[in-house]
């Protein structure tokens, strides 16, 4: 914790995972905010590799993680990064909870810059939508509810963690 972070610092925060799809980059920042059970869970995932569907679901009921960092298990590589980039992963948790609206919206900057470059596209493993954003707090009335963009995996039983370069998809940084 310290001084809230800048627009221009949250963006560059979460641009490794703000292509991810919804469901991933949800677990992410939840889990981000559990640093330590992030690295026992990577651990525990590369010690039992083999390890997924039933099998899985029944070793994580014995842990006493937080569920995102449970359903991370199945995203390895998600996982990894987080435990390997842990100064990363405790920015991004302490940054979900201090200023969760912000990090939310640059997400939502970063997804317009990337469609813009034509970086982001539905695919086979992922749709893109553009979707109204949930009015509530924030959203004055009559304005209309702000559109945001939404990516949705193609199979919700499997999450794949898209890999690209920041520098590449987000164009001129």
């Amino acid at each position: 914790s310290g001084a809230p972070l800048s627009k221009a610092q949250l963006e560059q925060l979460v641009a490794p995972i703000a292509l991810h799809p919804d469901p991933l980059l949800s677990q992410m920042l939840m889990a981000s905010t559990y640093p330590i059970e992030v690295v026992q869970a990577a651990r525990w995932a590369k010690e039992n590799p083999g390890v997924s569907g039933a099998a899985l679901e029944d070793a994580m009921q014995k842990q006493p993680w937080d569920p995102s960092v449970k359903a991370l298990t199945a995203v390895p590589q998600a996982l990894q990064m987080m435990s390997d980039k842990l100064d990363w992963t405790q920015q991004l948790g302490d940054a979900f909870l201090g200023q969760q609206e912000e990090l939310l919206a640059a997400v939502q900057n970063l997804r317009q810059r990337a469609q813009a470059a034509g970086r982001l596209k539905s695919s086979e493993q992922q749709t893109v939508k553009t979707v109204q954003a949930p009015t509530g707090a924030g959203t004055p009335t009559g304005t209309g509810a702000p559109s945001m963009i939404a990516i949705e995996p193609a199979n919700p039983e499997y999450l794949s963690v898209p890999v690209y370069d920041p520098r590449v998809v987000y164009g001129d940084w």
